[in-house]
C-alpha cells in the first residue's frame, strides 16, 4: 500500500502547480484537510487562489504566503500525469475514509446511527470523473442496440402493460402505482409479485399495513388459483399446490414493518436476509410509500411534499443500489375519486413523487369494477412520453384475486359483441321510453355512466331475453 508521506503530498502540489489541467481534473475531490499539517496552509492557499482568481498562483506567491518551496518538475510527461491522477484519487479516498471512521466512532458513542452509513459511503465513493458520456456520432448502431437490450428487461406478466412499457420494467428503476382508498393497490402489487415468482424471479414483499398472514393468504389464492373462500376448506390440497409451485417458482419473503419505518430499516432487513439465506433478490414490492418516513431529513409527517420527496428519492437510490425491480404504491387524494382521468395533481403529497419515479400509473378500479371483473391502469408517467395518458384494461377474477390480460381470443370477442349489443338495446329503449333520465351508455361493456333504475333494467333485460 502506498504511503502518502509529506514528500508524496508535496509532490502532488508541485505537479498541480506545473500543470493547471491536472489541478482542474482533481479540483472536485480536492480538500486541504487531507494534507499533513505542514502542507495544509499551502494546499488551502492554492485552492482558494484558483477559485477566486480562476488561475493558479505562481511559486513566488506560494513561498511568500506559506513559506513552502514548490519545485519545478523537469520534463513532465503524460505517464507522470496519469500516475498523479490515480494516486491523488486513492490518497483522497483513503484520507476521507479514515476521517469518516473517526467521526463515526464519535457519532456511535452519542447514539446517532443514521449519519454513519452516509459518511462511510461518501468516502468510499470518492472518484474522479472518468465517464465522459456518449459520443453521439461514434457508433449509432451499437448505441441503439444497447438501448434496445436494456429496455424492458423484465415482463410485468401482463403483455398489454408490457407493450406500453416497451417490454416491461427495468432493474434499478422506481415504479409507483397510485390509487384511492380501496382501489386495490395491494392486490395489484401482490399479483405483480406472483407474476415474477412464476417467471422464476425471487423477491421481497414489504407490507406496512396488512399482516404477513393475510398477505400470504392472498398469494396462496393467486398462486394456486383457489378461491379465497375455499382455502380453509381443504388446507392439505392448498399446501400441496403451494409446494408444487414452489419447486419451479422463485422465492418470496413477506415481511411486515410498522408504519414510520424508513429505507435504512428496509436496507438492513435485505442485508440480514442475504446473510442468513445466502440469496440475492430480483425484485421488491413496498406496500406502500406514503407510510414510510425519510432517513435523510427530520420532517413533519404532515408536510407530505417534503416527506414524500425524500422517501421517493431514497427508494429510487435503493433500487439502483440493489439493482432490482422495484415497485411501490401511493395514495391518490380525495379529489381523484370521481375523476375519469388522472393527472399529477391527484397524487397525494404532490408532484415530488412523480418527478422521482421512472414510471407512475393510476389505478382506476373501484370495488364495483372489480366485482364486474375489471381493472384499469392509466399511465401517468412513463420512460417514453408517448405512453402518458394511455389506459390498459385488465381482467380480475374476484374468486382467486388474479389479475390477467383481457383476453383477445374468440371467446372474449364474442362476449364483448353480445354485451355491446345488449347495452345498445338498453340505451335505445331508455332514450325512447324515458328521455328525462337521458341515459348514456359507453361503447365498451361494463361502463354504464347513467343511473338506470334497477326495476326498469330488469324489465328491459327480460324483454330482450323474450325476443331472443
Amino acid at each position: 500500500m502506498t504511503e502518502y508521506s509529506y514528500d508524496v503530498q508535496k509532490l502532488f502540489l508541485e505537479m498541480m502547480m506545473q500543470d493547471a489541467q491536472s489541478f482542474l481534473r482533481v479540483q472536485n475531490i480536492f480538500n486541504d484537510e487531507n494534507f499533513d499539517r505542514d502542507l495544509k496552509e499551502t494546499a488551502k492557499f492554492i485552492y482558494d487562489h484558483a477559485n477566486e482568481h480562476k488561475t493558479l498562483p505562481d511559486r513566488v506567491q506560494v513561498k511568500a504566503v506559506t513559506n513552502i518551496d514548490l519545485l519545478e518538475i523537469p520534463d513532465l510527461n503524460s505517464g507522470q500525469t496519469d500516475w498523479f491522477l490515480g494516486e491523488f484519487e486513492a490518497f483522497t479516498r483513503r484520507t476521507e475514509l479514515e476521517r469518516a471512521i473517526l467521526k463515526s466512532a464519535d457519532l456511535l458513542e452519542k447514539g446517532e446511527y443514521d449519519p454513519v452509513e452516509k459518511l462511510i459511503k461518501d468516502a468510499v465513493q470518492i472518484s474522479l470523473t472518468k465517464d465522459l458520456g456518449t459520443d453521439y456520432f461514434e457508433d449509432p448502431r451499437a448505441r441503439l442496440a444497447a438501448l434496445k437490450d436494456n429496455n424492458g428487461q423484465n415482463s410485468t406478466g401482463w403483455p398489454k402493460l408490457d407493450k406500453l412499457l416497451y417490454g416491461g420494467f427495468n432493474r434499478g428503476e422506481l415504479q409507483i402505482f397510485a390509487g384511492g382508498s380501496g382501489s386495490g393497490k395491494s392486490l395489484f402489487m401482490q399479483n405483480l409479485a406472483v407474476n415474477w415468482m412464476e417467471a422464476g424471479l425471487s423477491g421481497v414483499y414489504i407490507t406496512l399495513e396488512l399482516s404477513e398472514g393475510l398477505t400470504a393468504m392472498r398469494v396462496d389464492s393467486m398462486l394456486t388459483n383457489t378461491p379465497t373462500k375455499q382455502l380453509f376448506k381443504d388446507i392439505e390440497t392448498v399446501e400441496m399446490k403451494v409446494k408444487m409451485m414452489g419447486r419451479k417458482a422463485g422465492a418470496l419473503q413477506i415481511k411486515y414493518m410498522p408504519a414510520q419505518s424508513n429505507v435504512n430499516d428496509i436496507r438492513a432487513f435485505v442485508k440480514e436476509l442475504s446473510i442468513k439465506q445466502g440469496k440475492s433478490i430480483d425484485f421488491m414490492c413496498i406496500d406502500y410509500l406514503d407510510l414510510l418516513m425519510p432517513v435523510s431529513a427530520k420532517v413533519s409527517p404532515n408536510d407530505l411534499f417534503v416527506k414524500d420527496k425524500y422517501v421517493s428519492e431514497e427508494l429510487r437510490n435503493l433500487a439502483r443500489e440493489l439493482n432490482i425491480l422495484f415497485v411501490t404504491a401511493s395514495q391518490l387524494n380525495r379529489s381523484a375519486v370521481e375523476e375519469i382521468e388522472f393527472d399529477h395533481s391527484h397524487i397525494s403529497g404532490g408532484i415530488s413523487k412523480i418527478n422521482t419515479a421512472d414510471n407512475v400509473f393510476g389505478i382506476f378500479t373501484s370495488r364495483a369494477m372489480r366485482e364486474r371483473g375489471r381493472y384499469q391502469i392509466q399511465a401517468m408517467k412513463t420512460r417514453s412520453s408517448s405512453g402518458v395518458g394511455m389506459k390498459v384494461d385488465l381482467e380480475f377474477d374476484i374468486e382467486s384475486l388474479r389479475i390477467r390480460d383481457l383476453g383477445d381470443d374468440e371467446e372474449y370477442q364474442q362476449f364483448k359483441k353480445q354485451s355491446s349489443s345488449i347495452y345498445d338495446q338498453i340505451k335505445a329503449k331508455t332514450l325512447t321510453t324515458d328521455t328525462a333520465n337521458d341515459a348514456t351508455v359507453a361503447d365498451e361493456p361494463g361502463k354504464i355512466v347513467a343511473d338506470v333504475q334497477s326495476t326498469k333494467l330488469k324489465q328491459m333485460l327480460a324483454g330482450i331475453k323474450a325476443k331472443g
